[in-house]
């Protein structure tokens, strides 16, 4: 895709196309991961743009990702939802994966909420779990601003001390106690994937001080604060990985049937923040 290259007139250049159809400035945006395409339904949309359609959009095929752009409103709150999103492990740098966010800041969106499934790792997670991620730990071998820095997109050397707004947290620490929600909270550990983790490497996970372990959301959440976009992420625990005991043989079919179970809770979290901002 040719991404290192003047990456602020590909920025520019898809802003504008999707700006032809999204004429006001929608301040909040949800990406929604693996399982969590049924956030989507819940819009009353106004405009569904197919990221095939978008300048210089990557255009990941995994199950469950729509690969939609929709612009639309939730209970009334005008936003936007990226329906999918692409991973490294499909062979895409992570510049490539966080392009969309890029795309997102230059819309003038302000608050982004992330989505997806990971493996739980805290003795004090179970299967179902809506955990909001507080820290990461990047072990993607990519960082999306690896590479010459413009400075119209974001600073050089951009502070990593508060990628997870503190004060979103709290908001969504109270909005999860007004609709009954169990919301724990936990560090995030990004592995490049495709293959799920071994036992070997879920241990380590929680040594390290993991809670999560996924293959996502961290390319994006570092283009994001880049871009000095606030950011609020949530995984949902697809299967619990440890201790060793706990661990049992996982299939793509289990972490959806697992996730889309939880996701009507995490959409009401949402549609309930949304409600008092």
């Amino acid at each position: 895709m040719g991404m290192i290259e003047n990456l602020y007139d590909k920025i520019q250049e898809a802003s504008a196309y999707i700006t032809r159809f999204v004429p006001e400035k929608i301040h909040y945006a949800v990406v929604s991961g693996t399982g969590f395409d049924g956030f989507s339904d819940q819009l009353i949309p106004t405009k569904v743009i197919s990221f095939q359609d978008i300048p210089h959009f990557p255009r990941g095929e995994v199950e469950t990702h729509k690969g939609q752009l929709i612009y639309g409103t939730l209970d009334g709150k005008p936003l936007l939802v990226l329906a999918g999103r692409s991973h490294y492990y499909e062979g895409f740098s992570a510049k490539e994966v966080a392009f969309p966010i890029w795309v997102l800041a230059a819309l003038d969106v302000k608050h982004i909420i992330f989505t997806n499934a990971a493996g739980g790792v805290s003795p004090h997670f179970s299967e179902g779990d809506i955990v909001m991620i507080e820290d990461h730990i990047n072990f993607l071998p990519d960082n999306p601003l690896r590479g010459k820095n413009d400075e119209r997109t974001g600073l050089r050397f951009p502070d990593m001390m508060y990628a997870y707004c503190p004060e979103s947290i709290s908001d969504f620490e109270e909005a999860a106690k007004t609709c009954g929600i169990n919301l724990k909270k936990g560090v995030y550990l990004a592995m490049q994937g495709p293959s799920l983790e071994t036992p070997a490497e879920y241990n380590m996970a929680y040594r390290l001080g993991a809670d999560l372990v996924g293959m996502s959301t961290v390319p994006e959440v570092i283009a994001a604060r880049h871009a000095n976009v606030r950011v609020s992420a949530f995984s949902i625990v697809s299967n619990v990985c440890y201790p060793k005991q706990k661990l049992t043989p996982t299939t793509v079919a289990d972490v959806i049937k697992t996730v889309r179970h939880s996701s009507e809770k995490l959409t009401l979290l949402l549609k309930t923040y949304f409600l008092s901002h």
